[in-house]
């Protein structure tokens, strides 16, 4: 089984620009990188799957061993989801950056249910109405077709696709809340203490109670 991470680097003005103000472009690309380290090492510990990284923009340090790098392509989130398990192939369940309280058995419990007789896909829904994961049993470049991305109704619309296509769904994923806003950063770094995001969080000093978790 593959598990893929699209991302992009880390790189001040380019990522999670919703987080300014009140962070600095440098501060949103700090959490950006402390996000995407802990997804990326939750990946690793991840027994028995195949890690790639669908990256856009440079590699960096950051990227640990053992991850394939493919590069994304694509002229909008759609298409480059789309060409993202165009080119791993597989099955495989993907994810995104904006969720660093992952853990490994949240996604290898995904990795069984995606691999649960019957099942053709799965879908993890996102507090804010996105979603935060997804795996595809066999790729189909026509799931994401007409799926509005970044919206309240992302994840219903994907569900629908899915279903549409004919492809059986579990939908049973616990519901994360992705990091877009400030109030988001703080609200998940609570729920990720002794992470790398928790301390980049608390390193910008400007709500007490994350020091604490922090600590």
């Amino acid at each position: 089984m593959k598990i893929l991470v699209i991302a992009k680097s880390p790189v001040a003005g380019s990522v999670k620009t919703r987080l300014c103000p009140p962070c600095t472009p440098g501060e949103a690309a700090a959490l950006a990188l402390a996000a995407l380290q802990d997804t990326l090492e939750t990946v690793a510990a991840v027994p028995k799957v195949h890690p790639i990284l669908v990256l856009d923009g440079p590699r960096g340090p950051w990227v640990p061993d053992g991850f394939e790098i493919i590069p994304q392509r694509g002229s909008g989130l759609a298409e480059r989801l789309a060409a993202a398990f165009e080119d791993a192939g597989a099955p495989a369940f993907l994810v995104g950056m904006d969720t660093p309280q992952l853990t490994p058995p949240l996604i290898s419990a995904a990795v069984e249910r995606l691999g649960a007789p019957g099942v053709d896909a799965v879908l993890g829904v996102a507090l804010d109405g996105g979603w935060w994961g997804i795996g595809l049993r066999s790729g189909d470049t026509r799931v994401f077709e007409a799926v509005p991305m970044s919206t309240p109704r992302t994840g219903a619309a994907q569900l629908a696709r899915l279903q549409e296509l004919g492809l059986v769904t579990d939908e049973t994923l616990p519901v994360l809340r992705d990091v877009d806003g400030y109030e988001d950063a703080v609200a998940v770094a609570h729920e990720a203490p002794h992470t790398r995001f928790v301390a980049a969080v608390a390193a910008l000093a400007l709500d007490a109670s994350v020091g604490e978790v922090a600590r």
